[in-house]
């Protein structure tokens, strides 16, 4: 809280800086830093965002090449604690190796690292940016992969009123509404919900379904409010938002369920001095429970009742662009917090039906850091960037205890508190030769601090048991880019990116043995379960090349996009097994191409095809996951003004497209052939 107050106050008193600047408000940051000119971003628009069939935040980022969850499945069927994001083949578990803010918030829960994608209502976005690399740079740690930054609705995507109601395939449907209202002058309000239900599909594929087997229903909404306005000489930006999620998994107790308040004030100033202090507090509540199924498919049986997750994230960021002669050089320089504190508490080994033991885990983890960074335009199309971060963690308070079901958790393990220190940073250059040409590189450095799922908690999937390891390190990123743009007009840009990362202590997964019997820090293992544990591999290496292409003729737009990247884990000791093989979910190749047609004032039209190659299941590299290609599209229908049909498909010709393989050999999939009829109305 110290280093809070600290930037708080130096917030308030930096206004003075600024003073006699005109105050217009945005409602959104600072504009983007010169520097980013040298780093591989994929800007996305409001257009980019509706055109995708789904209308779901995690299948729209799947348009950007190389971006992947855990698993393929999106969050209307997978367990939340399977949809971290990363980039680059970098492979993950539950937790995101890329790091995601809104707003300039993190966005990854604070106990286990995933994201909950339910709570973001793509149609209040009115930009996404997705840097691909590039370290952790001003943001903090966490940018392994990448940076993902969601930009709500501003004053420059103004929209006075919004709405939409849909109706899909299995009793699905969908609305959601905003009103963006100007309550007074050079102010903005913007206050929105939205709600999705539908009794879903069956996750395991017809040939292996049993009685027990069952459609995986879904119901979640959320809302928001966000008010900003003129305070002294800057603007103030006041948000806050809410969700609720709540899942099955297809089979009887195997419910989730995810709830979320989060809040932030922004302060920003946009004289000469430039600047930025932010402050957030996060608040998650989180239930999930675990079934093994028989043999034949017709008993579930409840093996874990993990009924209460609590956890909070609260932390602040300042950043400073101070006035210099010119326009040739930018400096940057700021500082941030983040604090996350969560525990995990469980009932396990059921008898009868009824549970007989119980557990809690969880601990603390701080991170602060400083940031400077300088880029020099120094010569004519030559621009230079360059930063250094500096961080101190802390992982402090970790515990595990457990004990019979009503009596003390007696049997107890505190675990040491550990704190470092951690230097990164980052540098590019961007060369333009001719005007529509630009040849750009970069190398840089980042770093994750494991989170308190990883290092605490157990679990257990089936008859699969993985320990965690109060122990691990945290995870270290080295990489390096090239690339090259050619933009030989505004209705066309071509962009391609050679590059090589190697991320060391990557936390994995690794199988130590197979069951039945008891394993040192795992506990026991039934019969045809595998143990597992939480461990720091040597490294994953991931290189590869990264190709995007936009063109704009008349009513009509293309957008391309592809990723080949080669993974491979360097691995001894414990985990020598897994030396040369590939990363968990990694594939090879993937892409994704949209065509649309859109007149003004009038219809539009899109198809997205997307395709992903085959993939291991497991660590060891025995389970393979097939390639898919899938074909969705979306039309709206001028009826009257501002109202307008729309009609959507998802994977229209039911292509199979594999989530997961259970050790039994059990396939799931992901979303299958999906049909939408609706009304949308958007008055602007």
């Amino acid at each position: 809280m110290r280093i809070l107050t600290v930037l708080l106050l130096s917030a308030t008193a930096t206004p003075a800086l600024a003073q006699g600047a005109p105050i217009v408000v945005t409602a959104s940051g600072l504009e983007d830093p010169v520097g980013e000119v040298a780093y591989n971003i994929v800007d996305l628009g409001a257009e980019d965002i509706a055109r995708d069939p789904s209308g779901r935040l995690e299948n729209i980022l799947g348009r950007v090449a190389g971006f992947q969850l855990f698993r393929v499945s999106d969050s209307r069927s997978a367990n939340p604690t399977s949809q971290g994001a990363t980039l680059r083949g970098l492979g993950g578990n539950a937790s995101s190796r890329a790091l995601l803010i809104l707003d300039g918030i993190p966005q990854s829960d604070p106990f286990g690292g995933w994201i909950s994608w339910p709570g973001y209502d793509a149609r209040n976005l009115g930009r996404v940016r997705v840097t691909r690399g590039g370290g952790s740079g001003a943001f903090g740690p966490g940018a392994l992969a990448g940076t993902i930054e969601l930009e709500s609705l501003s004053t420059e995507n103004f929209q006075p009123a919004r709405a939409s109601i849909a109706y899909g395939s299995r009793d699905a449907t969908e609305m959601g509404f905003g009103v963006m209202l100007p309550p007074g002058e050079n102010a903005l309000l913007d206050v929105s919900g939205h709600y999705a239900s539908g009794d879903g599909f069956i996750p395991v594929i017809r040939s292996q379904r049993g009685s027990v087997d069952e459609p995986a229903g879904y119901e979640q909404y959320g809302g928001a409010v966000r008010l900003a306005a003129p305070i002294g000489s800057s603007e103030i930006q006041v948000g806050g938002r809410f969700f609720h999620d709540e899942r099955s998994r297809g089979i009887p107790f195997s419910g989730n369920r995810t709830r979320g308040i989060d809040g932030s004030v922004r302060l920003v100033g946009r004289g000469a001095w430039q600047w930025e202090a932010l402050f957030y507090y996060q608040d998650r509540g989180f239930r999930n429970s675990f079934a093994r199924v028989d043999a034949a498919r017709t008993t579930a049986t409840q093996v874990l009742d993990q009924y209460s997750v609590p956890s909070t994230g609260y932390g602040g960021r300042f950043e400073i662009r101070p006035a210099l002669p010119g326009d040739a050089v930018e400096v940057r320089l700021g500082g941030d917090y983040r604090e996350t504190e969560g525990r995990t508490k469980e009932r396990f080994f059921f008898v009868a039906g009824a549970p007989t033991r119980e557990r809690e885990a969880g601990g603390v983890t701080r991170t602060a850091g400083g940031f400077a960074e300088l880029t020099a335009r120094a010569a004519p199309g030559l621009t230079l960037t360059g930063s250094a971060r500096v961080d101190r963690w802390w992982i402090e308070n970790g515990f595990f205890r457990q004990g019979d079901l009503g009596g003390p958790l007696n049997d107890q393990t505190l675990y040491p508190d550990r704190s470092d220190w951690r230097f990164t940073g980052r540098a590019g250059l961007a060369w333009q030769p001719a005007n529509p040409l630009t040849i750009r590189a970069a190398g840089y450095t980042g770093w994750r601090l494991p989170t308190l799922n990883e290092l605490f908690r157990p679990f257990r999937v089936g008859s699969d048991v993985t320990g965690a390891n109060a122990m691990l390190r945290p995870e270290s990123l080295d990489g390096v880019e090239i690339g090259v743009e050619y933009s030989p007009a505004s209705i066309l840009n071509l962009s391609g990116t050679i590059f090589y990362n190697r991320l060391e202590d990557a936390i994995a997964n690794v199988t130590v043995g197979q069951g039945p019997g008891f394993f040192p820090g795992i506990g026991f293992v039934p019969g045809g379960g595998l143990a597992r544990q939480r461990q720091n591999l040597d490294a994953i290496e991931a290189a590869g090349i990264e190709l995007d292409a936009r063109a704009q003729f008349a009513e009509w737009s293309i957008a391309l996009s592809y990723a080949y990247t080669d993974a491979e884990v360097e691995s001894s000791g414990a985990a020598a097994a897994l030396d040369g093989l590939r990363p968990v979910q990694v594939a090879r190749h993937n892409g994704a191409a949209t065509l649309a047609y859109a007149r003004d004032l009038g219809g539009e039209a899109a198809v997205t095809v997307r395709y992903i190659g085959g993939r291991f299941e497991d660590d060891l590299n025995q389970r393979q996951l097939n390639d898919a290609l899938t074909v969705g599209a979306r039309a709206l229908i001028p009826l009257y003004g501002p109202l307008k049909a729309e009609i959507r498909a998802e994977n229209i010709f039911n292509t199979r497209v594999e989530a997961g393989i259970s050790g039994a050999g059990l396939i799931e999939r992901a979303m299958p052939q999906t049909f939408w009829a609706g009304l949308r109305f958007a008055f602007f």
